[in-house]
């Protein structure tokens, strides 16, 4: 049985932690999407650190129709925010891509505002003074629903290692606004829902890493591809080393 305060109170004190040893009076750098990821996120980091060394960024791509849930959140927890939009951004890199002559993929365009968001993220936080909060969590991180570079990327992970319903759950102990919380999680790129573009529910997929458990072998089959193909993102970059060191360093 999940103890979502046990785990709440744990985590309020890891990051706490983190931060004293890696970023001692650093401030907390978080994208705010509005949803519940990073909902969750800034509200640890403002239990661990205070509301004051937490900075929120809004980062709109064009209309974003769910923008009043991010306004809703720095709002509600009372922490620094700021509004960086990504829209020329992305059209400046697009345009000159073509104009090189490159034939930009539908992959590319879906993943390439969430890169400009963590290259926004890494300037705000080079400029304050902070770390960057990573704010995927293991339902996505284990099927790879992330952009590598992009909101996969961070200083620090605090939903690393927590279901979908955990992280709910921890909202809810958090006091969240429920809104947000049971807020039905799109890419925000595709307008899809997370689920339809993963082809099973969260709950499916939860059930399947917490317990081994998935009755549709088809989807069950969908989850293990899934996982084995994007293992890679989670990983450190391979690095080579000539044989003749590793001579050396066996000889030692």
């Amino acid at each position: 049985m999940f103890d979502a305060k046990t785990v709440k109170d744990e985590l309020i004190d890891w990051t706490r932690d983190w931060f004293d040893s890696n970023g001692k009076d650093c401030n907390a750098i978080i994208g705010i999407s509005g949803g519940k990821d990073s909902s969750v996120c800034a509200a640890l980091c403002v239990e661990a650190l205070g509301k004051e060394r937490v900075v929120g960024v809004l980062m709109p791509n064009l209309k974003q129709d769910d923008i009043n849930d991010s306004y809703q959140l720095v709002e509600f927890l009372g922490i620094k925010n700021i509004t960086v939009p990504i829209s020329v951004a992305v059209a400046a890199i697009d345009s000159q891509l073509r104009h090189c002559g490159i034939d930009i993929s539908r992959q590319t365009t879906i993943n390439l505002p969430p890169r400009i968001r963590m290259s926004v993220l890494y300037a705000v936080s080079q400029s304050m003074n902070g770390r960057v909060i990573n704010t995927c969590n293991l339902s996505e991180d284990y099927v790879g629903y992330s952009t590598r570079y992009g909101d996969s990327a961070g200083d620090v992970s605090l939903l690393g290692g927590l279901t979908v319903q955990e992280v709910k759950a921890i909202g809810l102990e958090l006091g969240l606004p429920k809104n947000l919380v049971y807020k039905t999680p799109s890419d925000g790129l595709c307008q899809k829902t997370d689920e339809d573009n993963l082809g099973f529910t969260y709950e499916t997929l939860d059930t399947y890493i917490r317990d081994g458990i998935c009755e549709n072998v088809e989807i069950k089959n969908k989850i293990d591809v899934l996982h084995n193909k994007n293992k890679f993102k989670l990983e450190l970059m391979p690095v080579f080393t000539p044989s003749s060191r590793k001579m050396k360093e066996g000889n030692i």
